[in-house]
């Protein structure tokens, strides 16, 4: 494996899990002094293991950050067979997991590092999480978004713009809000309900007008592209 490679749960054996895992953690602790030494002394293997499999230290860096997004899962889809149902779950799921990852303590301290390289220009490290983190999500969710669309469930011009504010539904002011500091208690059930609700919104402006697509909310009123809905 070479470096600024595409990382996935699939494509990493258990030691190279290991050592990116063991990069992620000194990235926690000690901010942005991270080494190839450091990593190495740190999941026991040599320097030139490390190169070998990421390249140099950009490479490390951007496998580390590939690593922690791909903790981000998208149920895949097909046309074939799609309902509103199964939609809605890949959907919600992908929401579920993108709030878990992004208000850990990994991904916290990975983007404010970020942020202060990119105002720096200390290093590429802010490019490398904006193009291995968000931009990666859109890569990975637009085309279930295009399957949704082709399936007739969803309605929408523009990919880009459906994608964006699917993001923003999700995510809203939560991200922001823990890079300043705030400790906002963010249990499981908080993190699926939010879930939910984001994935019943998204349906609400962008599910299109049929039976399948349909749901109901508490009160038995149809919502337009809302499956199994309730009144929030």
């Amino acid at each position: 494996m070479q470096g600024r490679v595409e990382v996935s749960d699939d494509t990493l054996t258990a030691r190279q899990k290991d050592v990116l895992d063991a990069a992620l953690g000194l990235l926690v602790e000690g901010g942005d002094a991270l080494t190839m030494t450091g990593v190495a002394r740190r999941a026991s293997c040599s320097k030139e293991t490390l190169y070998k499999w990421f390249g140099d230290r950009d490479g490390l860096l951007t496998a580390t950050v590939q690593w922690q997004a791909s903790k981000v899962r998208v149920a895949p889809v097909t046309r074939e067979g799609l309902n509103a149902k199964s939609l809605f779950t890949s959907l919600e799921g992908f929401a579920r997991d993108w709030l878990t990852v992004l208000s850990g303590e990994i991904s916290v301290t990975l983007n404010r590092i970020a942020i202060t390289h990119a105002a720096t220009g200390k290093s590429d490290l802010g490019a490398i999480v904006l193009t291995n983190g968000p931009f990666a999500m859109a890569r990975r969710l637009k085309p279930v978004l295009e399957i949704g669309r082709e399936a007739g469930l969803l309605s929408f011009k523009d990919t880009d713009e459906a994608f964006r504010t699917f993001f923003g539904l999700v995510v809203r002011d939560m991200q922001i809000r823990l890079l300043l500091g705030d400790r906002l208690e963010l249990t499981e059930a908080a993190i699926a309900r939010d879930a939910e609700r984001a994935t019943q919104q998204f349906f609400a402006l962008y599910g299109a007008t049929s039976e399948t697509a349909a749901g109901k909310d508490a009160g038995g009123n149809t919502r337009k592209g809302i499956p199994h809905a309730r009144l929030l």
